[in-house]
């Protein structure tokens, strides 16, 4: 009988080892909480073509949109824990929608097995050519004297872009009406249209906008200009020093096998070094960024305690 349980416990010891050396052996899903056309979904959908060539198994992408990211998340969450289902969010905008509202579906820390960074994302805040400003600075003054204020197009509650939008306009007592999309594409053909008076967007999503005089941008919330539009000022140099954390990151759901979220970090690093994704992510503006799981750990635990704070300096907060 004792050899019996020997061999039972050692089995069970070793199943976890011997489902990652088989893994994957079927396709594996990313799911994204945006709406398709966005930033987020974009840059999956060129993670999912390098991971999909690296690891010989097809990796599709699933928009699962809704309650600013919520619907996704807790659709992970609750995904049998075996690696095949991904999520990959902004890690503000995951922290940010349990940190505004009780009852939220997801746990932001316990539910995940976080995998590794991503990316970090260069914003820029756009106006439509029509709107009469040519600078920051003309854009606070155009909404002061707006009745209602100015209208700002958010991809959802809780996103990085809406945040930021929200510590500007309190910094520079400047009066905004948040305008809130279920994604980046339907917020960005309003934002043409002149349906919202301005919105932060991706270079992905607006380059076409820009090369068409339809956008104008009037800064990029970076350290740095951005080599693919050297004339437009940063943030920082305007003298702001307000900021929201803009990396993205990918999660499992939590109880995924360490040997299973060692592969999918190492899958996922080696997609990062691919010279094509490389190529279309410095094209698009987002530098890449990987790390291991337990430095994504740290993170995420580290913007639930910035962004608590910002959702009470903000008011964000929902009963």
């Amino acid at each position: 009988m004792r050899a019996i349980v020997g061999l039972v416990l050692a089995a069970a010891m070793a199943w976890p080892q011997a489902r990652a050396e088989d893994f994957p052996s079927k396709p594996i899903t990313i799911v994204v909480g945006l709406a398709p056309g966005g930033i987020t979904d974009i840059t999956a959908r060129i993670y999912a073509d390098a991971l999909s060539r690296g690891m010989g198994q097809r990796v599709v992408v699933e928009n699962r949109q809704g309650a600013g990211g919520a619907v996704g998340a807790a659709a992970v969450q609750n995904a049998a824990p075996d690696g095949y289902t991904v999520l990959i969010f902004s890690g503000s905008q995951h922290v940010a929608v349990p940190a505004m509202a009780a009852g939220a579906p997801y746990e932001p820390l316990k539910g995940f097995a976080p995998v590794t960074l991503l990316f970090n994302l260069a914003t820029l805040i756009s106006v439509p050519t029509d709107l009469p400003v040519k600078s920051l600075a003309e854009l606070w003054e155009f909404g002061k004297k707006k009745p209602g204020g100015l209208s700002f197009g958010s991809p959802g509650v809780g996103t990085p872009s809406h945040m930021l939008a929200a510590v500007l306009g309190r910094a520079t007592n400047t009066p905004m009406q948040f305008v809130h999309y279920r994604g980046g594409g339907p917020m960005m053909t309003d934002l043409i249209t002149g349906r919202v008076d301005f919105a932060l967007t991706s270079y992905t999503a607006a380059k076409t906008q820009f090369a068409s005089n339809k956008l104008r941008a009037l800064a990029i919330d970076s350290d740095k200009r951005w080599e693919g539009m050297l004339e437009v000022p940063t943030l920082t140099e305007l003298g702001y020093k307000e900021k929201v954390a803009s990396w993205f990151a990918v999660a499992a759901p939590a109880g995924t096998p360490p040997a299973i979220v060692k592969r999918l970090n190492e899958e996922f690093i080696k997609a990062s070094r691919d010279p094509e994704l490389v190529r279309r992510l410095r094209e698009n503006g987002t530098p890449i960024a990987t790390s291991t799981p337990d430095e994504m750990t740290k993170l995420l635990a580290d913007e639930w305690d910035n962004t608590v704070k910002l959702v009470q300096l903000l008011d964000l907060k929902q009963k």
